[in-house]
């Protein structure tokens, strides 16, 4: 069984580039879609920033989400959740 290292807390993902959360630098965030539609998340370069990436979270799924520690995420909906983590030994 892994074993997540909680940094932050969780909270909900900001619906834009310039809402975007970038976790206190974190390089590994949780995101959990706590609907029960897909969303999509964004990455982007910093908060207010350009696109990097997305992609669609399935409602009721998560997924650990590697990224540089300035860049931000957001997501299409409030019900998308994420929180700085890291593994434990």
């Amino acid at each position: 069984m892994a074993r997540l290292l909680i940094k932050g807390a969780e909270e909900a993902l900001g619906a834009n580039t310039g809402a975007a959360k970038i976790f206190s630098n974190a390089r590994l965030v949780r995101v959990v879609n706590t609907t029960g539609n897909a969303h999509l998340v964004t990455l982007v370069a910093s908060v207010g920033g350009a696109v990097v990436g997305s992609f669609t979270l399935a409602g009721g799924d998560s997924v650990e989400l590697e990224k540089e520690p300035l860049q931000g995420v957001f997501a299409a909906n409030a019900g998308v959740k994420a929180s700085a983590i890291g593994y434990s030994n």
